[in-house]
C-alpha cells in the first residue's frame, strides 16, 4: 500500500469539484471508467503518477511462440488470485448507486476486472473484455477461468507461488522463469487459449463498441473517470459525445487526451468524486 492508498483518496480542487457536480445534476449521463477508478482496491494503474513504466504482450508476441504463451500465462496464473481477491471500492458503489437510482444509464469500462458488476451495477459494457474467461483462438470454444486455472495447477505441480506478488493492471505478474511452464490446450480442439481480453494490438468487438456507443448517444452527459484517454476506444467514445454537443465531464489524476475537449476537468481521485456525486444526487 501507498502512502497515497493509506491516506485515501486524493482531494479535489472545490471549484471544478462543485462545477462538475453541477454539471452532471439534472442529467442522465453515460460513465466511462477507467484504471484509476480501481487503484483505490489495490490494482496498479497503467499511467497514473507513480505507475511503473510497462511494456504489455502484444498479440503478434502472444501468437507468434510457445516461449511467449509461456511467459504471459505463468504471470496471469500467479496473479490472478491476487487480481480477483481485489474488492469494489466506494467509486464502484457509488456508481452503483446512481444507476439504480437512475442518474446513469450505465458504464463503459476499459477495466478488465470485473468489479463494476461485483459493486452491484446493472449495465456494463466491458470494453476490453474480462479476465474470468478463457476463449480458444482456434476454435472460439470459452472457458470459465476457474476450470482453466484448475489446469494449470494440474498440469505445472513444481509451480511455487511467492508468498507476495505484484501484479499489473491486468492482472499478470513478473515471473522469470517460464522454459518448463506447460500451457492448457483447448479441450475441444487443441488450440491456442488466451483470456477473454483485447490485448495491444486487437481491436475492441465491433458489436462491443456499438453497445458503448449506444450509451453514449442514448445519454445527456457523459462522465469519464480514472482514464487518461490514451487508448483509441475512449477518445472515440468522447468524440461521440462532443459531436451531439453533449457536457463532458473528466475526473482523473494528471492530464488525460481529452481534458481540452472537457466542459469540466476534475483533477483528483474518482473515489471522493463519486461519492460526493452519488450524495449530491441522493444515491
Amino acid at each position: 500500500m501507498t502512502e497515497e492508498d493509506a491516506a485515501g483518496p486524493m482531494p479535489v480542487a472545490d471549484a471544478s469539484l462543485e462545477a462538475a457536480l453541477d454539471t452532471l445534476d439534472g442529467r442522465r449521463f453515460a460513465v466511462l471508467t477507467g484504471a484509476g477508478v480501481s487503484t483505490d482496491s489495490g490494482i496498479p494503474d497503467y499511467r497514473g503518477a507513480g505507475s511503473r513504466r510497462r511494456t504489455p504482450m502484444t498479440i503478434e508476441q502472444f501468437r507468434s511462440a510457445p516461449r511467449f504463451q509461456q511467459r504471459y500465462w505463468a504471470g496471469s496464473h500467479l496473479g490472478y488470485r491476487a487480481f480477483t481477491a481485489a474488492q469494489p471500492n466506494a467509486g464502484h458503489r457509488a456508481l452503483a448507486a446512481l444507476e439504480v437510482a437512475g442518474h446513469i444509464n450505465g458504464v463503459v469500462t476499459q477495466n478488465v476486472d470485473g468489479l463494476h458488476l461485483r459493486a452491484g451495477s446493472l449495465r456494463v459494457v466491458p470494453l476490453h473484455g474480462t479476465v474470468d474467461r478463457v476463449v480458444c483462438l482456434d476454435c472460439g470454444q470459452v472457458f470459465a477461468r476457474p476450470e482453466f486455472e484448475a489446469r494449470i495447477d494440474a498440469e505445472n505441480p513444481w509451480l511455487e507461488r511467492p508468498e507476495s506478488i505484484v501484479i499489473n493492471p491486468d492482472g499478470d505478474a513478473e515471473v522469470a522463469d517460464v522454459e518448463r511452464f506447460v500451457v492448457p490446450e483447448c479441450t475441444v480442439c487443441g488450440g491456442l487459449l488466451k483470456p477473454d481480453v483485447v490485448f495491444f494490438g486487437e481491436y475492441v468487438p465491433v458489436d462491443r463498441f456499438d453497445e458503448a456507443k449506444a450509451l453514449v448517444t442514448s445519454a445527456e452527459a457523459l462522465l469519464i473517470a480514472g482514464s487518461s484517454l490514451a487508448v483509441n476506444t475512449g477518445i472515440r467514445l468522447l468524440e461521440q459525445a462532443r459531436r451531439r454537443r453533449l457536457p463532458i465531464v473528466i475526473v482523473n489524476r494528471g492530464a488525460t487526451k481529452g481534458d481540452e475537449r472537457a466542459t469540466v476537468k476534475v483533477d483528483g481521485g474518482t473515489t471522493e468524486f463519486l461519492t460526493a456525486l452519488a450524495d449530491r444526487l441522493g444515491a
